[in-house]
This record gives C-alpha cells, sequence and structure tokens, in this order.
C-alpha cells in the first residue's frame, strides 16, 4: 500500500511538474533550431469559420486587413448554417479578395475547415477566430517559420487578460506555465497541438477531420506532425481575447478540451506507439496522462487514510488537508487575491472539471456538437467556432 501511494505522487508530481522540467532541459541542451533557407510564402489564405456573425463580421475582416503582410492574400469566410446577415455582410465588405462559402444547415467546425481548406486557393491557410483580434505583425510573425522547409504547422499565442478572481488567478497561472512548456517543446521538436485563434498549416500537409472532431487545433497539427514535419510555436505572433480569462468560462472551455483529449485518445490509438508516432512520449505526458489526475489525487488521499500512521504519512496526510483546504477556501471567498488560495483553488477547479470531463465524454461521445449547446456554453452558440484548447 505505501509503495502504491508513493508510485501515486511520483506520477502525479511527474505529470505536473516534471515533464516541464524534462522539456526545459532539453530544449536547452538539443534545441532544434528553424533553418530558414525558404523565402516567405508568397500567398496566403486566412480562413474564417463563422456561425452567425453579423455583428462582428466586418470588423474583424478590417482587423485581418490591416495586419502586415508582404504578398497576396485571399479571406475565406465559411458561414456554417448562419440565418443572419454574416454572409453578404462578408460580402459586402470593403477589405479586398474575400470569397464566401456557405452550408445551409449547420455541420460543425470540423466539416466547415473541411470544406474551407480544401478550397483555399494558397499554399499556406492561415486560421483565425470571429472573437479575437490579431496583432498587425501576427501573420508576418506567424508565417516566418514556413522559411523552415520542415515546417508543417507553427503556432501562434492567444493573450487573455487575467481574472479578477482568486481561482481564476490560480487557473492564470496554469495557462502561463502552459505557454513556457510549449515554448519547450517546439524548441526540442514540435508543440502537441496549436492554439486555435492563431494558427497556419501548409495546406498540403492537411488531412481531413473525422466527422464529429472536438479538437480539431490538437488533431490538424498532430497529423502534421505524423506525416514528419514539425509543429512549431511564435509567442510573437499574438491574438486579443477581449474577454477576461473567467472560472466559470474557463471550466466550460476546459472541459470540451479534456473531453476531446478522451476523443483523440479513442479516434487515433496509434499516435501511442513509437514506431508510428515520434511524439508519442510528448503526447502522453502533455495531454493524456492529464486525464488520470483526479483519480489518482482521489487514490493518494484514500492510501494516506488507510496507511499504517508513521509520521511521514501523518505528514503527508496533513499537506493535502491544507492544500484541499485552502482550495475550497479559494473557491468559496474569489475576492481573496493571495497566492496561498488562487494556486490551490485554481488547481482544485481544474481537477474537479477534469474528473467531469469523462462523464461529459461518456454522454457526449455519440453527439459532441451538444458540448457547445448554449445551456452549457454560456448562452453563445458562436462558441462552436472559438478555439477549445490554447
Amino acid at each position: 500500500m505505501t509503495l502504491l501511494l508513493f508510485t501515486l505522487l511520483f506520477a502525479v508530481f511527474y505529470i505536473q511538474v516534471g515533464y516541464a522540467c524534462i522539456m526545459w532541459l532539453l530544449a536547452r541542451v538539443f534545441p532544434k533550431r528553424l533553418n530558414t533557407i525558404d523565402p516567405l510564402p508568397d500567398a496566403i489564405t486566412i480562413v474564417l469559420c463563422v456561425h452567425n456573425g453579423a455583428a462582428h463580421i466586418q470588423q474583424r475582416l478590417q482587423n485581418l486587413a490591416d495586419c502586415e503582410w508582404v504578398g497576396i492574400r485571399e479571406f475565406l469566410v465559411f458561414c456554417d448554417g448562419c440565418d443572419d446577415d454574416t454572409a453578404t455582410l462578408a460580402s459586402q465588405s470593403c477589405v479586398e479578395c474575400v470569397r464566401v462559402m456557405s452550408s445551409p444547415t449547420q455541420r460543425g467546425k470540423w466539416a466547415a475547415l473541411n470544406d474551407a481548406i480544401q478550397a483555399a486557393s494558397h499554399p499556406v491557410v492561415v486560421f483565425a477566430d470571429l472573437r479575437q483580434t490579431f496583432d498587425t505583425q501576427a501573420i508576418q510573425n506567424l508565417t516566418h517559420a514556413f522559411r523552415d522547409p520542415r515546417v508543417g504547422a507553427v503556432s501562434g499565442l492567444l493573450e487573455i487578460a487575467a481574472s479578477d478572481s482568486g481561482g481564476g488567478r490560480g487557473v492564470d497561472l496554469y495557462w502561463r506555465m502552459e505557454r513556457k512548456l510549449r515554448e519547450w517543446e517546439a524548441r526540442f521538436d514540435s508543440v502537441i497541438g496549436c492554439t486555435g485563434a492563431i494558427y497556419a498549416i501548409r495546406k498540403k500537409a492537411f488531412q481531413k477531420l473525422t466527422p464529429g472532431t472536438i479538437l480539431d487545433d490538437v488533431i490538424v497539427p498532430m497529423q502534421i506532425a505524423i506525416q514528419g514535419w514539425r509543429v512549431t510555436y511564435n509567442p510573437q505572433a499574438i491574438a486579443f481575447d477581449p474577454q477576461r480569462l473567467d472560472p466559470i468560462k474557463e471550466k466550460s472551455r476546459k472541459r470540451r478540451t479534456l473531453v476531446g483529449n478522451y476523443q483523440m485518445f479513442e479516434l487515433f490509438p496509434s499516435w501511442l506507439l513509437p514506431w508510428r508516432n515520434r511524439l508519442w512520449w510528448q503526447l502522453i505526458s502533455h495531454k493524456y496522462s492529464r486525464l488520470f489526475v483526479p483519480w489518482m489525487l482521489m487514490a493518494i488521499l484514500v492510501l494516506t487514510i488507510a496507511s499504517l500512521k508513521t509520521p511521514l504519512i501523518w505528514f503527508l496526510l496533513g499537506i493535502q488537508m491544507i492544500c484541499y483546504a485552502l482550495g475550497i477556501i479559494g473557491c468559496m471567498f474569489p475576492h481573496f487575491k493571495s497566492r496561498l488560495l488562487t494556486i490551490p483553488s485554481g488547481f482544485l477547479l481544474l481537477q474537479v472539471t477534469c474528473a467531469r470531463a469523462l462523464f461529459s465524454y461518456v454522454k457526449c461521445r455519440r453527439d459532441p456538437l451538444s458540448l457547445w449547446q448554449p445551456s452549457q456554453a454560456d448562452d453563445n452558440p458562436q462558441k462552436i467556432y472559438e478555439t477549445s484548447s490554447q
């Protein structure tokens, strides 16, 4: 029992801290630098998949048009089952080279991306969401990586204003750590997944998405990496989100991401095989292993209570009780901003969401689009076309 307890403690430490430390070391000792021997792409297609985005479509297109770019570009707006004036307003925009495609019924982002990428006129495709705005240098910085002929995809950075609540600040710390981890992964080889609100791919490397795909911004770059390309990351390519990081909305988004991880595990079991996927260890450590953390924590608590009460076991039990108590207090009183409360409450929020994701996956497995229904997504149907992962 004691051996199992310490094995689980080591596993949780590795998943939450150890993997990041190893990636930091690998990125420093074995960096794989970009070999920028090719010129910048001379033409790009910017894809914007939208459902009922009439209120913001022209402003968003203008923002994308204001981004610096030296070559040819087209703006491809895919209206998926829009029953408002999105298509008309996009066509009437003062922005040049706007092409509008429409589906009479709402099929989901996976279907919109499949059709839009196939129809894209240029060899590099840039993905954007409706809600965010791009920094003026974002596209230029994003496409710079394609000067390396080994690069098949590149992710940018999504900037979200820090939360005002205590638990939200703990989650915000988690995202800052996540961004550093992506930077180290990309420096060593490839990042596991892209930021859906801002990333780009080579069109020829794209493989069609499976119907019902949830994590398109992870599966698309992983499929590209499986073919032998690198998936890199440029934090200088920035998209800005106008909304603050809110714990309630973050739980909904994070739950979709975790459900998408379960789906990805089911759809692509061969990605776990080292001879099929050179990133298998990174995928397991970064994505899949996190699904087990809440269950490991529960087992650790039970084993600690059931073990023979040596001084070390009493110490471990006391530490757990203190951490859980601080986390609960931080969740109950979000106006407290002390890190003593925000860090454990943010961690607790993420683990509760992770545990719930398993039941959501079982419930929504046959109907993934139900994850974005208004009752589950803050009454905003546009959520279906917003990024699920960062």
